[in-house]
């Protein structure tokens, strides 16, 4: 390197950390391990996801005021951090933070972006010059906290927070508008299918209703994950020993936040098992996973049923929200499940690279904590926009094709079924057969045969019966 690279110019300041000396640009706020950073992981173009910087903004103006609570830290630098630490909250300071997602495993390079650009702009509110940190970044920003125990809280603390104020309210939005269609659609009775193959009826409300308790579970599945992430490793320091922290410090900085989240947080039972590991992030991945998997089946059963619209299933009709092909005049496509399924195609994907990251766990350290951070809060952000849009551009707009669906429930061989416990399976069998051979509806062949009294047979044979318990018992099919 050219002795003179790191010589300051007019557009740069000359910062010293413990490895020496490092040009900064002079309008930065942050400072010289940050332009380390930038230096060290040229990596892509993805950066900490915004509810992070927010949730670190938060610790460093809680970690404020319960220090100068407990005598730590002086008047004048805890005013000056808490109301720096504001703007990093409220998004203000966001463009300080350039530091790449692939970085340090730990964090320590947003931890300390975060640190520097609180105490300049903290330095700066009180007179000084940045750079000179008259508010440190280690000493009165990072007092009582380590990159090891502030990242993961700081994760824990985004992830929660996001999913109670944008995935769930989608999660419910979306449970509603189909818990709305299945009882529009209750009276409708249509065939039901098992592997893809006709079997016997349902009515669309009880299809559709099953969609809306899927989405239900999925939202206590998220809402036990806020649970698993409520513990928090502030207050463990560097390997959660504690050391160099105040024992009253992270009790009442999660007091604070979680005052200001409505979310509840609180200290790990266990700090050695808090920052070893991050089996919490990986559980709530795994739910907002499967909350993925609920919606792609919903979505593609939407997709199934809305086929058409002469040639498929047809049994409902999707909105039409823009032309589907370049080349076919009129052809209107299922876009806006498409869409979903391809969020939940990456929310999957996403997971898996969470899953990973909690297996890079050594001794007393997890070292994949920003891609963990990343991929998680990026699944919470595409379903809590996906469930949106699905729910106000489809749901809301689908209408059932009732002749449709009454036109295929007597087509199907599967009505046999209801016929079984009367004539038994091999009778029942045999009329299906014989009904696929003439072309004929089971209707029609069990009246040309005489195998039950007319009366009885309207009886066994009519749809709406079907889709309720009781009546004759034996197979109902497999």
């Amino acid at each position: 390197m050219n002795k003179d690279q790191n010589k300051p110019s007019a557009a740069a300041r000359i910062e010293r950390d413990t490895m020496g000396e490092l040009a900064v640009p002079v309008e930065a706020y942050y400072g010289v391990q940050t332009a380390r950073a930038i230096e060290n992981f040229p990596i892509s173009p993805l950066r900490m996801p915004r509810s992070v910087i927010r949730a670190m903004g938060m610790i460093k103006r809680a970690a404020a005021t319960v220090n100068h609570s407990l005598g730590l830290l002086d008047q004048k630098s805890t005013e000056a951090i808490k109301q720096a630490a504001t703007e990093v909250v409220e998004g203000k300071l966001d463009a300080e933070f350039p530091v790449d997602i692939f970085q340090t495993g730990s964090g320590t390079s947003t931890n300390m972006n975060t640190n520097e650009v609180i105490s300049n702009r903290a330095t700066e509110l009180i007179g000084g010059a940045r750079g000179s940190k008259l508010v440190h970044p280690n000493d009165h920003v990072n007092l009582g906290q380590s990159s090891n125990d502030v990242i993961p809280t700081a994760i824990h603390i985004a992830a929660s927070e996001t999913m109670q104020q944008q995935l769930l309210p989608a999660l419910t939005r979306l449970q509603k508008a189909l818990t709305r269609k299945a009882k529009e659609f209750d009276a409708i009775v249509k065939i039901g299918r098992t592997h893809l193959q006709d079997a016997t009826p349902v009515r669309l409300g009880q299809e559709f209703g099953g969609y809306a308790r899927q989405i239900e579970l999925g939202i206590e599945r998220v809402q036990r994950a806020q649970d698993a992430l409520s513990e928090v490793a502030l207050g463990g320091t560097a390997v959660g020993t504690g050391l160099n922290c105040h024992p009253r410090f992270s009790r009442n900085v999660m007091a604070i936040i979680s005052k200001e989240t409505g979310c509840v947080f609180k200290e790990a039972k266990n700090h050695f098992e808090a920052q070893s590991a991050q089996d919490a992030l990986v559980e709530a991945s795994g739910a907002v996973r499967t909350v993925a998997v609920s919606l792609m089946k919903i979505a593609n059963d939407i997709r199934w049923l809305g086929s058409g619209p002469r040639c498929g299933l047809g049994e409902i009709n999707l909105p039409e929200t823009q032309p589907g092909s370049s080349i076919m005049p009129g052809k209107v496509n299922p876009v806006i499940a498409e869409s979903v399924t391809m969020v939940c195609a990456q929310v999957i994907g996403n997971d898996v690279t969470v899953t990973v990251g909690g297996q890079a766990a050594n001794f007393e350290l997890i070292v994949m904590m920003p891609v963990m951070a990343y991929n998680l809060l990026q699944s919470v952000e595409l379903l809590t926009a996906a469930a949106n849009n699905f729910a106000a551009k489809c749901i809301a707009g689908i209408t059932a094709n009732e002749e449709r669906c009454k036109s295929l429930i007597e087509q199907s061989l599967a009505m046999c079924t209801a016929l079984a416990p009367v004539i038994g399976y091999e009778a029942a069998a045999k009329l299906a057969k014989d009904a696929y051979q003439s072309g004929k509806t089971v209707r029609q062949v069990a009246k040309e045969q005489k195998v039950l009294p007319d009366k009885k047979l309207a009886e066994l044979l009519d749809p709406w019966r079907m889709t309720e318990s009781g009546g004759p018992v034996g197979s109902a099919g497999g």
